[in-house]
């Protein structure tokens, strides 16, 4: 398992861009007025707009700012998911395939959401 990514929750993007692009000196990747994306040389560190919430979700609910969402990486989700529901983890999104990606979300002891995504298989490469 690895850190994939981490998303934290911002209340103004075009700010939090301007901190963590021009203060931090994080490079720029990806942006847009709800999601933004830094190409760091590890985890993918990614601006989420606060007011927005996933309308995928059963319970679609906002998330305040200043929150960060961990992202991790497994072979295989499905023992993943069995193994969070033996121990009683809280899950708020089942495995499933959002964006070409297989995802879910459980909560911490805290109530902080952890988005646990399939590792993606690579193909072999076109020439």
């Amino acid at each position: 398992m690895r850190l994939n990514y981490a998303i934290v929750h911002v209340s103004d993007m075009e700010r939090a861009v301007l901190f963590y692009r021009d203060v931090l000196g994080l490079p720029l990747k990806f942006e847009s007025p709800g999601w933004t994306e830094f190409a760091t040389e590890g985890a993918t560190l990614a601006l989420h707009a606060a007011r927005e919430s996933n309308p995928e979700l059963e319970n679609p609910r906002p998330l305040p700012a200043g929150r960060c969402r961990p992202g991790l990486s497994v072979p295989d989700l499905d023992e993943f998911h069995k193994r969070m529901v033996e121990y009683n983890t809280p899950c708020i999104q089942e495995p499933t395939e959002t964006f070409g990606v297989k995802i879910a979300q459980y909560l911490d002891p805290d109530g902080l959401a952890i988005s646990v995504s399939e590792e993606r298989l690579r193909g072999p490469s076109h020439a």
